[in-house]
């Protein structure tokens, strides 16, 4: 076999990720090549000798360009396409893919993240229908799978070759190496010694997240459904009603119920449900996009900014996220889950977690909201990213900290910089960025 590989020269433990792989595949693989844009830097990747080096038959075309010049190339039927940025590469995920490929054309897991096809074993029958589609302009790999026979290699068999499924983690920057090797460090302080065990009779070892439809009805009024994890239902219509302006006086709850079987609940309250909603329903997706909320941007800008001079120690802020990552057990064990946690008083009250990060701010801030808990002093924690719903939500709960282990975008820092709200991203590692109002991140020693 040979092995198409994109180029990255990142350093891991003394070697390059490019070179780690190699030493990876070579222990199953009968032949390696890599295949690169920028052949000039391959002499920095500590490569054996004798690896053959080829530029792509067309380059800067992507994954597909790599994988067309490796068929081309290869002196055996198969090859096992593979990009340079996978640092725990377990050759018994080779094996597997191996064993897996009577009949195909192309044998690639299936993980929880869907297909990887950067992580996969091609024919050489590929090649003409390869060339073809990269003709026609497409770029990604998945776009030749229509035309030849396909073998998916599915999760349970996976994490039997490998049940960490390490062999799947993506590291393109520093940052990402940095974030694999805090959760191995936080996951083996908590865990000393332990061993993952996938058990007889549940094929997914009990780690795949769950979703399913809830759907909120506000004084009989069916106001929206969304797919969340069916955990603290209360929590998640009254966050998501508060945030989205329809709940506005504590003193207005009468009740909250939910029917957790069939994924209802029902609040009852004073105020009344706006004309367009007895009328109109919305679906709201676990994921992105602008239909998670029914604020515009322009409705956004026209909040009333949080005031107040809170702020906030980066060393208490970082310990906050060690508790909220230790008490996220589910994000931590299913790796599909998104946690929330809400600070106030000095400390972390409120934990939550679900497979959609929205939902998990609106449990944590539906929690505070029906326990009346202060918000003049509280900081909004996630392992999500921040985009500007999540803005909003914080400015209408009156929450004037947004901190996140994850990226936070343009849109929302725009947002929380005119509503007083300060946005900190990448809270890891023992560093941080603040995007907006740094007045409000202050340690001790500043005071």
């Amino acid at each position: 076999m040979r092995m198409g590989v994109d180029k990255t020269l990142l350093p891991v433990d003394g070697e390059t990720l490019l070179a780690r792989v190699v030493e990876a595949v070579a222990q199953v693989c009968a032949h390696t090549v890599v295949v690169t844009n920028r052949p000039e830097q391959i002499a920095e990747a500590g490569l054996p000798d004798d690896t053959p080096v080829f530029v792509d038959e067309t380059p800067n075309q992507g994954p597909l360009g790599g994988l067309v010049t490796a068929l081309r190339e290869a002196p055996d039927d198969w090859v096992l396409a593979i990009a340079a940025d996978v640092p725990y590469l377990e050759p018994e995920i080779i094996r597997a893919l191996w064993e897996a490929r009577d009949g195909a054309r192309v044998v690639v897991p299936v993980t929880e993240k869907g297909l990887e096809p950067l992580l996969a074993l091609y024919h050489r029958d590929c090649l003409p229908v390869a060339r073809r589609v990269l003709a026609s302009g497409r770029r990604r790999l998945v776009a030749i799978f229509a035309e030849v026979p396909v073998v998916e290699v599915p999760l349970e068999a996976l994490r039997t070759a490998d049940p960490s499924m390490r062999s799947f983690l993506n590291v393109n920057t520093p940052e990402d190496l940095s974030d694999i090797r805090e959760a191995e460090s936080e996951h083996a302080e908590h865990h000393p010694g332990a061993t993952v065990v996938v058990r007889s009779g549940d094929k997914h070892g009990g780690r795949m997240p769950v979703e399913r439809a809830v759907t909120v009805h506000m004084n009989d009024v069916e106001v929206a459904t969304m797919q969340a994890t069916p955990d603290d239902l209360e929590e998640l219509a009254i966050g998501f009603l508060v945030s989205e302006g329809l709940l506005l006086e504590r003193d207005s709850l009468k009740s909250v119920s939910a029917d957790y079987k069939r994924g209802l609940v029902y609040v009852e309250t004073t105020e009344e449900v706006p004309d367009e909603l007895t009328y109109r329903r919305r679906y709201i997706t676990s994921g992105c996009g602008k239909g998670v909320t029914f604020s515009s941007v322009g409705h956004a800008r026209s909040l009333e900014p949080v005031g107040g001079d809170f702020s906030v120690d980066p060393a208490v802020l970082h310990g906050w996220m060690r508790v909220m990552n230790e008490q996220a057990t589910k994000y931590r064990d299913s790796g599909g889950m998104q946690a929330c946690a809400f600070a106030s008083g000095g400390e972390v009250r409120i934990v939550r977690e679900d497979v959609g990060r929205h939902n998990a701010v609106d449990k944590v801030l539906g929690r505070a909201w029906i326990d009346r808990t202060p918000t003049e002093d509280a900081v909004l924690l996630s392992t999500g990213r921040v985009s500007y719903e999540m803005a909003v939500k914080a400015a209408k709960a009156r929450v004037p900290v947004i901190a996140s282990k994850s990226a936070v975008t343009d849109l929302a820092a725009e947002i929380a910089g005119s509503l007083g709200i300060c946005v900190i991203g990448y809270v890891r590692g023992g560093a941080m960025v603040v995007y907006t109002h740094p007045e409000r991140v202050r340690s001790e020693k500043d005071v």
